[in-house]
């Protein structure tokens, strides 16, 4: 481990710096700790902790600045090099050092953003129109600065847990999670992982609470490299093969294949819970596909709205495609990426095989990806714990559902559950779905969520950590 504490007296002073017009953001949070956790990402989303750019290190350094001035001692707030990243562990002491931990797990890094893409600059955070917008917002540095800002609030306050909470901030969930594996054998001893990057509120288009989701499950994340090669020659003599015209071919095939539907008892338990505060015609959709997953007419009603798509099917799209050495010679050579998001139960080599039907071209090698990822694994939702969650979150919006669901994405929950510790999605972002832009362009965070999610995040770890 290595103490972060060189430049933070001048790395703190810059970032308390933007303090004062935030709080006169029109909108803006109106709390001490509110307005803390919108400094934090303000200053979060300036730092572009995008892969290969070395500056997760710079970020964590910021972030021990502010937990070592609230009051946590420098020996327990640490970063472990990984690599050009790393991870930051922050451990608030509890009354029984000897019980198992409590995680607070978010990430640091984010996907890349190109400028000249975005309507502003994606590194440059800006508090407008109700927003915060910024590569990361929402994933995951919205979340990162409510959970952070609310520890450093309940330290001030002088909160003594019943048991230590560990708040743990991975550098690459984006890309290998390497710091995530590392992470999770150093804390293998952990009792339960809380994870800001899933999970969360949704709002219906008038803003008023629809639903809390409980992330307890994900699908697989897989990627497949697909790679044709071909002679090649002079464009203006064309051959009966064409290695881009063959690899769109492939590609086409599996962009319109639909998987088929299908149900476990985690997203039974969604949908069904779902269905109860949904409007009249989506709600009977949702019973129909959890009562019979062969419904096609429930399928797809759910499939055609942009929040659902990802739980009823295993999916596969085309991400990547890079071909071809000259504007006037015939391809000699095209790869393509197939991004794969696996339904629990469905193994990684089943869905290689429907792809390799798919194509239906032995010419076209198929190759699985390995970048790190687990086959997913589905945590128990104890009690005592969803208990504590629902304390936090009817705080906020009284009588709201709560629902346990499955993530179409991944999460560094993987690692955890990989190795028996529970770990359960409960970001505290309330959002409408138009809203959700993570990994898009012109990502944001509503402000309006900020006051009442800091809130939360403190009111969950004082039910939990008791």
């Amino acid at each position: 481990m290595r103490p972060l504490l060189p430049r933070l007296t001048a790395t703190l002073a810059l970032a308390l710096a933007f303090a004062a017009p935030l709080a006169a953001q029109e909108g803006g949070p109106t709390t001490e700790a509110g307005r803390e956790a919108l400094t934090i990402l303000r200053e979060a989303i300036e730092v572009p902790t995008v892969a290969g750019r070395g500056q997760v290190p710079a970020l964590a350094a910021a972030l021990t600045a502010r937990l070592v001035a609230a009051g946590f001692a420098p020996a327990d707030v640490a970063f472990v090099p990984v690599g050009e990243t790393g991870y930051l562990t922050a451990r608030y002491p509890g009354r029984d050092r000897a019980a198992a931990p409590i995680v607070v797990l978010a990430h640091m890094d984010v996907v890349e953003a190109r400028p000249e893409d975005w309507e502003r600059d994606p590194f440059a955070a800006i508090v407008e129109d109700g927003y915060v917008f910024g590569r990361g917002a929402l994933d995951n540095k919205g979340d990162l600065a409510m959970v952070t800002a609310a520890m450093i609030d309940l330290k001030r306050e002088g909160w003594v847990p019943g048991r230590d909470v560990v708040l743990l901030l991975t550098g690459d969930e984006e890309t290998q999670m390497a710091t995530t594996a590392a992470a999770a054998q150093a804390l293998r001893g952990a009792g339960l992982v809380l994870n800001a990057d899933s999970g969360g509120g949704e709002l219906a288009p008038d803003g008023t609470p629809f639903a809390y989701t409980v992330q307890a499950g994900e699908k697989t994340y897989a990627d497949f490299r697909l790679t044709l090669t071909d002679p090649g020659g002079h464009s203006s003599r064309p051959g009966a093969t064409n290695a881009i015209a063959a690899m769109s071919a492939a590609l086409t095939a599996i962009a319109q294949h639909r998987f088929p539907p299908q149900l476990s008892p985690l997203t039974k338990a969604f949908w069904e819970g779902t269905a109860a505060q949904a409007e009249p015609e989506l709600a009977a959709a949702m019973r129909a596909f959890a009562a019979d997953p062969g419904d096609a007419a429930a399928a797809e009603a759910l499939s055609a709205r942009r929040e659902y798509v990802g739980l009823v099917r295993t999916t596969c799209v085309p991400t990547m495609v890079k071909g071809g050495h000259a504007p006037n010679a015939l391809p000699q050579s095209v790869t393509a990426n197939v991004n794969c998001r696996i339904f629990p139960g469905t193994s990684r080599a089943e869905v290689q095989a429907v792809l390799t039907e798919l194509v239906a071209n032995p010419a076209i090698a198929i190759a699985f990806q390995d970048n790190g990822t687990l086959e997913s694994l589905e945590s128990p939702l104890q009690p005592e714990i969803m208990a504590a969650i629902r304390t936090a979150v009817e705080e906020r919006a009284p009588g709201l559902a709560i629902v346990p669901g499955m993530s179409a994405g991944a999460t560094d929950s993987m690692h955890f559950r990989a190795l028996g510790i529970p770990a359960l999605g409960v970001s505290a972002a309330f959002l409408k779905p138009e809203d959700d832009f993570a990994h898009g362009l012109n990502e944001r965070l509503p402000l309006a969520t900020i006051d009442p999610g800091v809130r939360q995040w403190k009111t969950m770890l004082r039910a939990i950590a008791q």
